[in-house]
């Protein structure tokens, strides 16, 4: 047998993954089939199936993980319930008259539904049917349009509810609760710097965004905040529901999410949205999507498990410590590396590769962990809008009506000024960390 140093088992396990990807195989296949075949390489069968048989049994024993299901039934009945459409159109007559105003009301539905929904799917396909529409055909410029709806649904993974954070909090032996906190903030001051830019841009350039025609939608100042107000009313309650069960400490995650579900369901009732086929709909996404989250996750647990077996994740660190600038160097490297990993990966796959090998490197370097972990969840926003592998360009190049003529193009275009801006936050936040930190700091 050839014996391969640690480096050059790091470089063939992380290298076999991108391979894998990049010439098709699902995400859970490469991952999994890296690490066993280099599990029986290395260790033998018996050593590499009792690693996979642990890593896996320990992620499907995880209590908190139970609340993944529960938020993506919230997206998914929220999808059907009607209350989201009836807001946008209510913010469609608040904001009627200002340029560039059906562009923010997108980005602040896109807020609204965030902190409901907890997916990204349910939220760009949501904004898509609701809002792309009336968009084009109202004479906005395309790419404006597109990268709207890409970035206040891509808030969807990052505002809480949100599974990327329930994922993250056990892994990194940190609060779940703290966590959905933390990123309320950080969240709601991306949504500004969105619709400040929309603003801006509309100023600069107003063919881009045609103000609505005098005549249409003119209602009297308080007769349309009024009628806001009654349509977000219910999704405020939801967003209390599991926020504010969460903060004053009456329930877990797990337990929100399962308020949550009941809150969406009596919502959906509500709108008399609520049948058969709409359960059956969301029981059969929360089943896939909460299975594949599942799969990855025990697959690549088991991956880090053979990994740092190896001694891989010592070369990691090592070589990552070893940036200049001393800890800022390290720490720049790190979000280069999440960054990167963004174009290839899906952040299911970042997250249960890296959390275990970056986490223990960010507390050797003396950061605050929860700071620490909202950075790269902040960060992972970017991989949503860098193609090739963008889940929000995706969703919407699905969902969007072909007569729209919305490309491809037209989606890259628009989102790249909202990368910018993320890039531009997390500068931000290291300048301040208290805007992530003060929220969870006053958690009952």
């Amino acid at each position: 047998m050839i014996e391969l140093s640690q480096e050059i088992i790091a470089i063939i396990m992380l290298g076999g993954i991108l391979a894998g990807v990049l010439t098709g195989y699902p995400l859970a296949l490469a991952i999994g089939g890296i690490a066993f075949w280099m599990g029986i390489y290395l260790f033998g069968p018996a050593l590499t199936f009792e690693i996979f048989y642990s890593r896996s049994y320990d992620m499907l024993n995880n209590y908190v993980l139970l609340a993944v299901p529960g938020f993506v039934l919230m997206g998914a009945v929220l999808e059907h319930s009607g209350a989201a459409e009836g807001v946008f159109e209510e913010l469609y007559v608040w904001f009627a008259g200002l340029r560039g105003g059906l562009a923010l009301a997108t980005i602040i539905l896109g807020t609204i539904v965030a902190a409901t929904v907890g997916v990204i799917a349910a939220s760009v396909t949501l904004l898509t049917l609701t809002a792309l529409p009336s968009m084009v055909k109202r004479g906005y410029d395309r790419s404006l349009a597109a990268g709207a709806v890409c970035a206040g649904g891509s808030l969807g993974i990052l505002i809480p509810p949100s599974i990327m954070l329930v994922i993250y909090g056990p892994m990194a032996n940190l609060s779940v609760g703290k966590m959905l906190l933390g990123a309320v903030i950080p969240g709601l001051f991306l949504s500004f710097c969105y619709c400040l830019y929309i603003l801006v841009r509309c100023i600069l350039q107003p063919q881009i965004a045609p103000p609505v025609p005098p005549g249409e939608k003119q209602v009297p100042f308080l007769v349309k905040t009024l009628r806001l107000a009654v349509a977000i009313g219910p999704l405020v309650f939801l967003i209390l529901a599991v926020l504010g069960s969460i903060f004053l400490g009456i329930a877990s995650p797990t337990e929100a999410a399962g308020v949550g579900s009941l809150a969406t369901i009596l919502l959906a009732a509500a709108h008399r949205r609520l049948n058969m086929e709409v359960m059956k709909k969301a029981a059969a996404t929360t089943v896939k999507v909460s299975g594949m989250v599942l799969l990855i996750g025990m697959l690549a647990s088991s991956f880090t498990g053979i990994f740092m077996r190896a001694g891989c994740d010592e070369i990691v660190a090592r070589f990552i410590m070893s940036m200049p600038g001393s800890k800022w160097g390290a720490f720049a490297i790190i979000m280069v590396i999440c960054f990167a990993l963004g174009f290839f990966i899906d952040w299911l796959g970042i997250l249960f590769i890296m959390v275990p090998i970056i986490t223990p490197i960010g507390t050797a370097l003396g950061f605050d962990p929860l700071w620490f972990a909202m950075m790269i969840c902040i960060n992972l926003q970017m991989s949503f809008m860098t193609p090739p592998f963008a889940y929000s360009i995706f969703y919407l190049r699905g969902a969007a009506d072909p007569r729209l003529e919305v490309t491809t193009r037209h989606i890259i275009r628009g989102v790249v000024p909202y990368v910018v801006l993320i890039a531009i936050a997390l500068v931000v936040f290291i300048l301040w960390p208290e805007i992530i930190l003060w929220l969870p700091n006053k958690m009952l």
